[in-house]
């Protein structure tokens, strides 16, 4: 594993991406079918902020989640969301009528001993949720427009296309997550979706930028096929994309798992469940699907046609994915400055 590892570091591990792109296919179509039944069957969790509701705050810090849940639930309420927050209890409900409001309050008081008006209470509407979510629309719609702007300038509308893919890609998967885990849904995690895009396009621009240099100068005397170029391209990028990936979610992995263990972290776990995932899902679709989608669509262009044809038919298409020459030369290699963590 160390020995796996090294190599890794050292950019020596060549993996053929582009080859096995009917895996990544259909792996990534199994995981979009599992999140789509997930949206469908059992939807998203909405929180009070989108659908409203009541919210009681109270400090009770002997107080165990079973006593709470039992409290709210013997004074007739059906949805409870009981969260941990310093020495108290955040208590989320459906909308309640004043009247059983008051009985909630007083059930609470009488059980853990309180004043009645130290059980405080918020009420909070549906519509301030519908407008945030319109807002996060209107904002993904005019960042999807403006991605396909940029790249179709600063590459080309294929690789646009692709890196699109791969975004909607990322975002359904990971609302496919939150629909099967039953994760609340809530304004923080729109935050999380949107910071996924800028994430996930990070990575897929790093990885098209050293394709369209390795691919510039392919011609008719070129060694290698696109598709090869496109990988041995690849592969240099990736421990780039591993590092960044690694640096990223550490400090995102650790607000998750202990900082909602042993904190109580109710917003920051709503916004870094959605990037913890995200973060993965936009590595992975970086890799595996937006490269090989580009390929696919790069190679029905007549020039690439030629050169797989010639190199078929001499049988000299080069087998090895890393030819260490010159960017931009006519064999499509990369260059030894861009090859990260080479040992020197």
């Amino acid at each position: 594993m160390s020995g796996i590892a090294r190599r890794l570091y050292r950019g020596e591990v060549d993996v053929d991406f582009v080859g096995r792109k009917k895996l990544w296919y259909g792996l990534s179509a199994v995981l979009l079918v599992i999140s789509i039944a997930g949206l469908v069957l059992h939807g998203l969790n909405l929180g009070v902020e989108f659908k409203g509701g009541s919210v009681f705050s109270f400090k009770a810090p002997a107080a165990d989640i079973q006593e709470v849940r039992g409290t709210f639930s013997d004074a007739g309420v059906h949805q409870i969301i009981a969260q941990t927050t310093n020495n108290g209890w955040r208590v989320t409900t459906e909308s309640l009528p004043p009247e059983e409001v008051t009985t909630v309050q007083k059930s609470v008081a009488q059980k853990f001993g309180l004043p009645q008006n130290q059980v405080n209470l918020q009420v909070i509407g549906a519509s301030w949720g519908g407008q945030v979510a319109d807002k996060a629309v209107i904002g993904l719609i005019v960042f999807m427009l403006a991605i396909i702007l940029y790249l179709t300038l600063a590459f080309e509308w294929k690789m646009a296309l692709a890196a699109v893919v791969a975004l909607l890609h990322d975002l359904v998967i990971t609302a496919g997550v939150y629909a099967w885990s039953g994760f609340e849904v809530t304004p923080a995690t729109l935050l999380g979706f949107l910071t996924i895009l800028g994430y996930s396009l990070y990575d897929a621009v790093v990885v098209f930028d050293m394709i369209k240099e390795v691919t510039a100068k392919l011609g008719t005397t070129s060694k290698m096929t696109y598709t090869q170029a496109a990988n041995n391209a690849l592969n240099h990028t990736l421990i780039r994309s591993l590092n960044t990936t690694l640096v990223a979610i550490l400090p995102v992995a650790a607000i998750l798992f202990i900082g909602t263990t042993l904190f109580g972290a109710g917003t920051l776990k709503d916004l870094s469940l959605a990037l913890f995932v995200g973060m993965i899902v936009g590595t992975y679709s970086s890799l595996c699907v937006a490269t090989p989608l580009l390929v696919t669509l790069k190679e029905r262009e007549s020039r690439y046609q030629a050169i797989a044809r010639r190199l078929a038919a001499h049988g000299s298409a080069a087998k090895s994915t890393r030819q260490p020459v010159t960017a931009g030369a006519a064999n499509g290699s990369v260059p030894e400055t861009d090859k990260r963590g080479k040992k020197k």
